[in-house]
């Protein structure tokens, strides 16, 4: 083997070791490894993007950099970006959707997934559903989850300001590349409507674009992926059991027993879903005051209330998974875009949160048909 093609092997290799930053897989994997070239020690590298103005390019350049620094016999990099053919980009799609071939399918349903699917829901809007779901995700992400969020609250989308997710996503073929904040995925209605646009949609356009979160999305290998669901027990609530039947519901609630009983009402809706509780969280359970004291401005005892009604209701254990305190930061990350969990992960409101995270991310694996690796003596 000549010298150069030895320090071109070596460089395939380095290559191998890059991930897409919206794919994350390989860059040697994914077809976009164009040309290779070594001459007198100066690397000429060409890497075809998925579409031009690719908003991750500066990710790629600076990873392909660091990658080939190390490569011994290269002395000097140029690089270059090229775009992929039709052809070349109907290819990856293919590969991406694997088994399921070119036609979208919702992922979280093939018999294969591993990821759990939560939907944080609640009876009424202001109890903190979509701070809990961006800050449950955080911390679960935070474990070092690959995670996964979909805004399924089409008319109140809150979710990319709360994560401040900016960007906005990528389109390869048929397939959507959602954008990242914090190590997460992330989508919503809120990335394809202008500035502060009101979504005015009936039954039947909401379906439709759940749908398309839920196939039309390349997420990738997700351990978890946690929908916010408007309130109450309308048209996406009833869409999101059609279209993700094992998905396990997180209500929601406040302790006032008026909200109790309206969040009651949302976690009943399994009764004719027949889908899985996880769990009930009580948000805002009490203040903590500059001297050390509690008060409970929204009263007390509304999530037991609603975890023991749904017991009731369903049949089996629903748990009170937690207590939030009220914690002014925790609106103040929803507004920065910064989750509470991660810029002031040791406050009691998000060592609480982290503990919910903890009870979701245990997953209870059936042996039921797996083999056990047993063999008769």
């Amino acid at each position: 083997m000549s010298d150069n093609a030895a320090v071109v092997e070596a460089v395939h290799e380095a290559l191998s070791h890059v991930n897409d930053p919206e794919i994350r897989r390989p860059i040697t994997e994914l077809g976009m490894v164009d040309t290779v070239a070594v001459e007198g020690g100066r690397l000429s590298l060409t890497i075809l993007l998925t579409v031009a103005g690719c908003p991750m390019r500066d990710t790629l350049q600076r990873d392909i950099a660091a990658a080939v620094d190390g490569v011994d016999g290269v002395t000097e990099l140029e690089l270059e970006f090229g775009v992929m053919s039709e052809q070349q980009r109907a290819d990856l799609q293919v590969k991406l959707r694997g088994k399921a071939g070119a036609e979208p399918v919702i992922p979280f349903n093939l018999p294969e997934s591993r990821t759990r699917v939560f939907a944080i829901a609640s009876g009424k809007g202001g109890v903190g559903k979509s701070s809990m779901t961006v800050n449950l995700a955080a911390a679960l992400a935070a474990k070092g989850l690959s995670v996964g969020v979909a805004d399924a609250d089409i008319y109140g989308h809150s979710i990319p300001r709360m994560l401040g997710v900016e960007g906005a996503p990528t389109q390869v073929e048929d397939m959507i590349m959602p954008p990242q904040a914090h190590g997460m995925k992330v989508i919503s209605i809120g990335m394809f409507t202008p500035g502060n646009t009101a979504v005015v949609w009936r039954g039947p356009m909401l379906h439709r674009a759940l749908q398309q979160f839920l196939a039309d999305v390349y997420w990738g290998d997700l351990d978890v992926l946690l929908l916010d669901l408007p309130p109450g027990t309308g048209d996406i609530a009833i869409s999101v059991a059609q279209l993700l039947p094992t998905a396990e519901l997180v209500v929601v609630t406040t302790p006032q027993q008026a909200a109790a009983e309206v969040a009651e009402r949302a976690g009943a809706i399994v009764t004719q879903t027949h889908q899985k509780l996880a769990g009930v969280v009580e948000n805002m359970s009490w203040m903590e005051l500059p001297d050390g004291s509690h008060i409970e401005p929204f009263g007390s005892g509304g999530g037991k209330t609603v975890a023991e009604a749904l017991t009731r209701d369903v049949g089996t254990d629903v748990p009170l998974l937690g207590q939030i305190p009220l914690d002014p930061k925790l609106r103040e990350g929803g507004d920065a875009g910064i989750p509470l969990v991660l810029s002031d992960p040791d406050c009691e409101a998000s060592r609480a949160i982290r503990a919910i995270a903890d009870q979701l991310a245990v997953r209870k694996v059936s042996l039921a048909g797996k083999p056990l690796g047993l063999s008769v003596v």
